[in-house]
């Protein structure tokens, strides 16, 4: 399983880089934060869902905040706490790369399983994720 994961995700973030500039964490980021109730999340919740720190978060938040790609939005509580906004910009660049993915996924499973092999995968693999925050479906 690590070996096929670490193949998908160097195949896939190979493409998206080529494609649109982006890492597949930064994607994954951008996917949280549009599927995320309000779409918007905080850094300490964007780092649970992507499974790094919240250092980590911020460091890579800050190129695509200059590329105007996220945003911040203040609580309306408490000025001093964040969320993490997409743009428009943000939302069109995600529309592109997820279409990306989807091309890249049909491309690669197509030729190697039928539909209900990957129907099989998909819910096999969802078991292990749905206890997770963040559902991307």
């Amino acid at each position: 399983m690590l070996r096929a994961n670490a193949f998908l995700e160097e195949r896939f973030a190979g493409g998206l880089a080529s494609a649109h500039g982006l890492a597949l964490k930064e994607v994954l980021m951008l996917l949280h934060v549009q599927h995320a109730e309000g779409s918007r999340l905080s850094r300490v919740d964007l780092a649970k869902r992507l499974h790094v720190s919240a250092s980590t978060v911020t460091r890579m938040a800050q190129p695509l905040e200059k590329m105007g790609m996220i945003g911040r939005e203040p609580d309306a509580r408490d000025a001093r706490f964040t969320y993490v906004v997409l743009t428009k910009s943000g939302k069109t660049l995600l529309k592109h790369a997820k279409d990306t993915l989807e091309r890249m996924s049909a491309d690669f499973f197509r030729d190697r399983w039928s539909e209900d092999d990957l129907a099989s995968l998909n819910a096999l693999l969802g078991r292990i994720t749905a206890s997770l925050p963040g559902n991307l479906n």
